[in-house]
């Protein structure tokens, strides 16, 4: 069996209220479904959460032209050839190899898209040549698995946000833990924040905080201490976006709350520093933005190993099958508390997500079909 095309497809929709952050404004959803076709007729279909959309599938279908003919059960011999074409190799800024020169530098992001979609596809394809779904073959059980459901956000057209009752919603539909988007205010709002989301939800359920990487160390310090008493499960994304893992040890020295991070993070080299450093208890990297269900396998892997958690950052209907592998060095999957208008309708088939967690099934692969009529009238 070999790799016969690949090709994207883009979708976009605009939301209707944007979701603000301490950092920026999200005005829509996107979504870029990589498609790999075999020759024996076995279609798989990755997912990438990146932009600019039309770069990434520019990026995709190069590097697809460069698979074409490759095995896709070897999805190592695959994600290598691809990742070393960002580094430089002997002759290699010749192209005397028929391979591209060294890629640029400033497209990482989008190539390690790009490889990531790719690599996804070829994991639904093996799933689908073995009869089961992603999760059995990597020696997982069918247990339903956690999910946290993330809200909370800020407006930006001078509208309450109405956060308090949105997170006591999430909690009525049967979540056990939810997400706020913190750290877009004053110190003293901030922390305000944080009591009030705690007041709104509960004791028994679990309130993780995500501050889009707002502060410096020591106004991390300060508000980590303060919102202690409402015991946050975790303070995600703490310090801005240059600190280091060093910096991450000196937080977690100076605060009982755990730390969660990674999600932005381009591959398992640089998770692995905030790992190996003890500064993060939960990590967050994301198969869909960056380098593929390969490299967060590695990850899972070297988290386990160090008494660290994993937690995906979004995309649960895919991520679950990672968590389910790793039941001891895993958390859970991110979901949105209010679905987005994407998620809602892209799929004739996904693992069904209820009263807090997503229940995986049997079907080979990643268990989903798209509704291509939809990311049809979507598309971007």
């Amino acid at each position: 069996m070999r790799i016969a095309s690949i090709r994207s497809h883009a979708a976009a929709i605009p939301y209707k209220v944007p979701r603000v952050t301490a950092h920026e404004p999200m005005r829509g959803v996107s979504v870029v479904l990589v498609e790999v076709v075999t020759d024996a007729g076995v279609t798989g279909v990755g997912q990438i959460h990146g932009a600019p959309l039309k770069e990434i599938c520019e990026w995709v279908a190069r590097l697809g032209e460069i698979v074409i003919g490759m095995n896709p059960l070897e999805h190592i011999a695959v994600w290598e050839k691809l990742f070393a074409l960002t580094c430089p190799r002997p002759g290699g800024f010749l192209a005397q190899d028929g391979l591209p020169s060294p890629l640029p530098r400033a497209a990482r992001p989008q190539i390690t898209a790009a490889i990531g979609g790719i690599d996804l596809a070829l994991w639904d394809i093996k799933g689908k040549v073995a009869g089961l779904p992603v999760f059995r073959l990597l020696g997982g059980e069918n247990r339903p698995v956690p999910a946290y459901a993330t809200g909370g956000y800020y407006r930006d057209d001078g509208e309450p946000d109405g956060m308090a009752e949105e997170v006591a919603s999430f909690v009525a539909k049967g979540y056990r833990a939810v997400k706020i988007k913190d750290g877009g205010g004053t110190l003293a709002e901030d922390i305000e924040r944080a009591r009030l989301a705690r007041e709104a939800i509960g004791r028994d359920t679990l309130l993780l905080l995500d501050c889009t990487a707002a502060y410096d160390l020591e106004t991390a310090i300060a508000f980590s201490r303060a919102v202690e008493r409402y015991e946050p499960f975790w303070f995600e994304e703490p310090l801005r976006w240059y600190f280091q893992p060093a910096d991450f040890r000196c937080l977690a020295a100076a605060t009982s709350i755990p730390l969660a991070h990674c999600e932005r993070d381009l591959h398992r080299f640089t998770v692995r520093d905030f790992i190996v450093s003890g500064g993060v208890r939960y990590v967050q990297f994301d198969s869909t933005r960056h380098a593929g269900f390969t490299e967060s396998l590695r990850i899972a892997a070297l988290a386990e190993q160090h008494g660290v958690r994993i937690s995906p950052h979004q995309v649960p209907e895919l991520h679950a099958h990672l968590c389910a592998a790793f039941p001891g060095a895993s958390f859970g999957v991110e979901s949105n508390g209010v679905p987005d208008p994407l998620w809602s309708g892209m799929y004739k088939r996904r693992a069904q997500l209820r009263d807090g967690y997503v229940h995986l099934d049997e079907t080979p692969g990643f268990g989903i079909e798209i509704d291509w009529d939809f990311i049809k009238r979507h598309a971007a």
